[in-house]
């Protein structure tokens, strides 16, 4: 019964986090999840007692561990850190590209349209940025880049991250995510140079 009540409310979670993609936070209605999750009535509060507050912190944090893995994932086929930014960056242009444009980043969507009316989901959203650039820095440090400008330059890469998914959305076009790719390689690879780092 427990893994049947984890499954209802992973899927809820997974629901809620696809439907803010296309829909946002704020034209994502409950029934809307519980229909899309194929789940019981009843179910999102019975799992999320908060309600949609609960639920979307539940997304942003599902969100936050979907690229927590692939940074990951870049991380170990790639040869550098410059290397394994492109690898990440390109992952998400082909995720934008083959949802036609529908899908973004939904941390920034909930972060632009909740930010200033739900401190929790700010602060979720605040976690989910920070669990990116903490293994971004540490890939950084790792080749070579002293800490504090580690952690400066991978705020820097995750921000260019999420305004080049933005402006790719907006044109329809990966060119805005490939030319980040590009710029964002070429600037780890001079910090590297600089810091001593291997390419």
């Amino acid at each position: 019964m427990a893994l049947k009540g984890n499954l209802t409310k992973a899927r809820l979670a997974e629901s809620m986090l696809q439907l803010i993609q296309t829909s946002g936070y704020s034209g994502t209605g409950l029934n809307a999840v519980i229909e899309h999750a194929a789940a019981p009535k009843g179910s999102i509060y019975f799992h999320f007692p908060d309600g949609k507050e609960g639920l979307g912190i539940a997304a942003v944090e599902l969100a936050a561990k979907q690229f927590e893995t692939l940074i990951a994932e870049a991380a170990t086929s790639a040869g550098s850190a410059a290397e394994a930014a492109r690898v990440a960056i390109e992952a998400l242009a082909t995720i934008v590209s083959e949802s036609n444009f529908r899908l973004g980043c939904p941390v920034s969507v909930v972060t632009l349209e909740m930010g200033a009316e739900s401190e929790r989901l700010r602060q979720a959203c605040a976690a989910a940025f920070e669990a990116w650039i903490v293994p971004t820095s540490a890939l950084l440090e790792a080749s070579g880049v002293e800490a504090k400008e580690a952690r400066s330059l991978a705020t820097v890469v995750v921000s260019t991250i999420e305004g080049a998914v933005i402006v790719s959305r907006a044109m329809q076009s990966t060119q805005p995510l490939l030319s980040a790719a590009d710029v964002v390689a070429e600037l780890i690879n001079q910090r590297c140079k600089t810091a001593g780092g291997t390419r």
